[in-house]
């Protein structure tokens, strides 16, 4: 996977996120390989418009603080930035609890309701400590819990397969924990800030239009 997913380039540097304690993180880039293997479907529903040209790929747990304290910056970035999109790849590793919310928010993808369930999780005031406080924050997002129920058990085999193939992403990528951000092709390990994101989404626009303005190269007889 790691062949598959590989992290090129050297590092850029950007302003230590407000929430990573005054850290400077490393920005790499994923290839091409790599990428077409993040963004190829299945995919879950983006936040944001569909033809948006900058994808940001967020790798998430529904119980990590810093995806928590991220939810509303993201969901703030599409409102602003009509030209962004937000993909969340469900990477649970904080136990039990964990694993069965995302598989319910992938679950919740058959009634139409993924990023519903999504945004209910993130939003409870408190850590997920039981399945019971999972099906009880959706059931009050409008989540049919019968329902949701039944897809578990006919798509569980489909459920468990995404989950597999985002933890293959997220070991290829080399992440050791929660949340890992991808904007554009940008690989950055970490939490970052609302300003932050909005220089890597900058750095990216400002590549595409670099390419867009090269020269082709010359072609040799």
């Amino acid at each position: 996977m790691r062949v598959l997913i590989m992290l090129v380039l050297g590092a850029l540097l950007i302003g230590a996120p407000a929430v990573a304690a005054g850290r400077r993180q490393a920005v790499a880039q994923v290839s091409p390989a790599g990428m077409a293997q993040i963004l190829s479907p299945p995919q879950m529903p983006a936040l944001g418009s569909a033809k948006a040209k900058v994808t940001v790929v967020e790798y998430m747990d529904y119980n990590c603080p810093y995806c928590r304290l991220m939810a509303p910056d993201f969901q703030r970035l599409v409102n602003t930035d009509p030209g962004v999109r937000v993909l969340f790849k469900d990477w649970p590793i904080f136990g039990p609890v964990s694993t069965y919310a995302a598989k319910a928010a992938l679950a919740a993808q058959y009634q139409g309701k993924y990023l519903v369930a999504h945004q209910a999780l993130l939003s409870t005031p408190d850590r997920l400590g039981s399945l019971k406080q999972v099906r009880s924050a959706l059931q009050h997002a409008g989540i049919d819990l019968r329902r949701l129920d039944v897809d578990l058990k006919i798509h569980g085999a489909a459920i468990n397969a995404t989950l597999a193939r985002i933890r293959a992403e997220a070991r290829g990528l080399g992440l050791e924990g929660t949340p890992g951000l991808i904007v554009g092709d940008l690989f950055v390990p970490g939490a970052v800030n609302f300003a932050d994101l909005q220089k890597l989404i900058a750095i990216v626009r400002n590549q595409a239009q670099s390419q867009s303005h090269s020269p082709p190269d010359p072609v040799h007889g």
